[in-house]
Parts: structure tokens; sequence; C-alpha cells
């Protein structure tokens, strides 16, 4: 009778400890914001992809309504950094993304940042993984607030074709032919004249 009880107490706690586990490996990011770009941030030194929201790239560029182009990317980063760098967030980890990154809802002085983001203009709803700021982006883009007063890709729609480019050849010029030492006379065909 007591080798059965303590099988069985030892199967509850192993049942108890892998339950446990996955809570403790997906532990909520609280602590001081650092700010990456406008919805990738360290909190508390976890890298956290904000929830339900999408910001430009870094690297992108939108076109305000007169025709001049202007990095969007940087002033939606800068703008997150000035409003939220170094205040301290409480997180919900939701998820993990495919970068290892943890998904979560994050707060700054009780605020959804999230929401906030969106309801500015600073970012998009990402309704392909949440509706929760779908009325708040609504209103946003009614209002003329912040990226909405431009014309601006969406910044999925960026990335993938950030990815699809063509990358440039490594492998030195790929017109053939000798360049003399002058480099101004191609020696491969005779009589070709100069470049």
């Amino acid at each position: 009778m007591l080798r059965f009880f303590a099988a069985n107490v030892a199967a509850i706690v192993a049942v108890i400890v892998l339950v446990c586990l996955p809570v403790a490996g997906f532990s909520a990011p609280d602590g001081r914001v650092r700010v990456i770009d406008g919805d990738t941030w360290d909190v508390g030194g976890q890298r956290v992809r904000l929830f339900g929201i999408d910001a430009p790239e870094q690297d992108q560029t939108c076109q305000r309504r007169d025709g001049v182009t202007w990095a969007c990317g940087t002033w939606v980063t800068a703008e997150v950094t000035r409003r939220f760098e170094g205040k301290t967030a409480r997180c919900t980890p939701l998820d993990t993304d495919r970068y290892g990154r943890i998904v979560a809802r994050c707060r700054v002085g009780g605020v959804d940042v999230g929401q906030v983001l969106v309801s500015e203009g600073l970012a998009f709803a990402y309704r392909r993984y949440s509706m929760d700021y779908d009325l708040d982006e609504k209103s946003a883009v009614v209002n003329d607030r912040g990226l909405h007063a431009s014309r601006v890709t969406d910044p999925a729609a960026h990335r993938a074709a950030r990815r699809e480019a063509p990358q440039p050849s490594r492998q030195g010029c790929a017109i053939k032919g000798n360049i003399s030492k002058k480099r101004d006379a191609n020696l491969s065909h005779a009589g070709a004249g100069t470049l």
C-alpha cells in the first residue's frame, strides 16, 4: 500500500512540475523600457513584440500628400522612444514569435501601449493577429493622426518586399573583358574603342 501511495505521489508531483514549467519559462516581462523600434521593446531585459500592432520598419519611408518622401519608420521609433523610453512597463505575455520574442500586451502607467500607439497613428492594428485595435485605427485614419496623414505601405508588405528584393551579385563585375591599366580602353575586342 505504501509503495502504491509513493508511486502516485511521484506521478502527481511530476505532472505539477510539467504544468508549471511553461509558466516559469513564459514569465511576465516587467521593468524599464528600452525601445528597439515602434513595436519591439526590451522590457526588464526581455525582448518583447507588442501584441496586436504593427509599426513601420526603421528603414521604411512614407509619402506626404505633397509628394515629399520622409523617413516615417525612423520618426515612429523616435516618437515611441520619446514617449516610453525608461518608463516602467508591465506586460502580459500571450505567445512567442518565430524570432523568440515574447508577444505581449504591455501597459505603462496603467495604459495599454498598443492602443495608444494605434490611436495616435504611430502603428497599425495588426488585424492578422487581433481585432483589438481596429476601431482605434479607424479613428486615427478619419482624423489624419500620425502616419495616416501620409501614404504609407503596410509594414508587413514592406518587410515582404525587402525579403524578395534581388540581392546584388558578390562575384564581381558581370561585364566580361579586359580593361587597360588606364581604364580607358576595352582590350577584349579589337577596335572596341574607349569606355
